[in-house]
């Protein structure tokens, strides 16, 4: 199975349906089926210092080294100015879930399932392939 990894909160986000855009640096031609696996790292400061941010998960349960959720990956958009200023205009709740700058990548995501049990795995950087062990 495909997967990404990805800091919390940002993968708890996705799992509660409350991020249905990832943010990247660069793009992937992949569409299909897309695990989320929330990586072991620790919550970077300029997330946890984010007050907005932190309130979309409060009384959440982070799932720190764990698998926790499966999508779809449907499209992979390169970020204009134009939609960057849509995204914050008119979706402000995903704005302040990822980083949006012209030129990086949004990666759509649709049919956010929950899994009913978390997987134990170490993450890798880019989109990986995990083996049941």
């Amino acid at each position: 199975m495909k997967v990404l990894s990805l800091t919390e909160p940002y993968a708890t986000l996705i799992k509660e349906g409350k991020k249905k855009i990832e943010t990247r640096s660069w793009k992937t031609s992949y569409r299909g089926e897309l695990y989320i696996h929330a990586s072991s790292t620790h919550i970077p400061s300029v997330s946890k210092n984010n007050k907005e941010l932190m309130d979309l998960v409060k009384g959440s349960s982070l799932n720190f080294g764990n698998i926790i959720c499966k999508c779809n990956l449907v499209n992979c958009i390169e970020m204009t100015k134009e939609y960057v200023e849509d995204i914050e205009k008119n979706n402000y709740q995903e704005y302040i879930c990822g980083g949006y700058k012209e030129g990086r990548y949004a990666w759509i995501l649709e049919n956010i399932q929950a899994l009913d049990k978390p997987i134990k795995a170490k993450g890798h950087l880019s989109i990986w392939n995990y083996e049941n062990q």
